[in-house]
């Protein structure tokens, strides 16, 4: 609900409006430590079935509200940053992978591996991988963990944790392995 509001530049609300239920995990995405927030016309009835004796509950709710009221802030720059890694791989215009850049709206982008050249579990492993060759060119240890998704599609997410600095590695890892793998 979150990243959707922030990439439309609407409030939370508005995309609600239309929601028998809407739930909201303050953890995936806000960063929080855990927790997340039912409401609804059925929510009373299914918080009670499922979690109705939580007590002391307070740490978790100021965890959560602190993350609020930063969250189109982070939000943004996770987007942001999901951006400018998928224009990188827009941009290398390698035959090992291509990216709709119109379909990236948030912190996720999938990116299409082509199987001729090698699979996306062959992608994600090398990816996470760090090689001495890698740090020798690059002078930088990097291991970017990605997660297979299809037969044919890479699934990334950007959080709170990535920065810029981050994602620009992200970006010459990537560039580091179409190289290597092309030779």
């Amino acid at each position: 609900l979150m990243k959707a509001a922030v990439a439309r530049g609407v409030e939370p609300a508005q995309i609600a409006q239309h929601c028998d239920s809407v739930s909201l995990c303050f953890s995936q995405g806000l960063g929080a430590l855990s927790g997340a927030v039912l409401a609804g016309c059925k929510a009373w009835r299914v918080w009670k079935l499922l979690a109705g004796g939580m007590r002391q509950v307070g740490v978790l709710v100021a965890a959560a509200h602190l993350r609020l009221q930063r969250a189109e802030v982070t939000l943004r720059r996770d987007h942001n940053n999901a951006w400018r890694f998928a224009e990188g791989i827009h941009v290398q215009d390698s035959p090992l992978w291509s990216i709709n850049l119109a379909a990236v709206e948030t912190n996720i982008v999938m990116v299409n591996v082509q199987r001729a050249w090698l699979s996306p579990t062959e992608l994600c492993n090398r990816l996470r991988a760090i090689s001495e060759e890698e740090v020798a060119e690059t002078r930088q240890a990097v291991s970017f963990l990605l997660l297979s998704w299809s037969a044919q599609t890479v699934h990334t997410v950007w959080h709170h944790n990535i920065s810029a600095c981050d994602t620009e590695l992200a970006r010459r890892n990537l560039k580091f392995v179409a190289r290597r793998c092309q030779e």
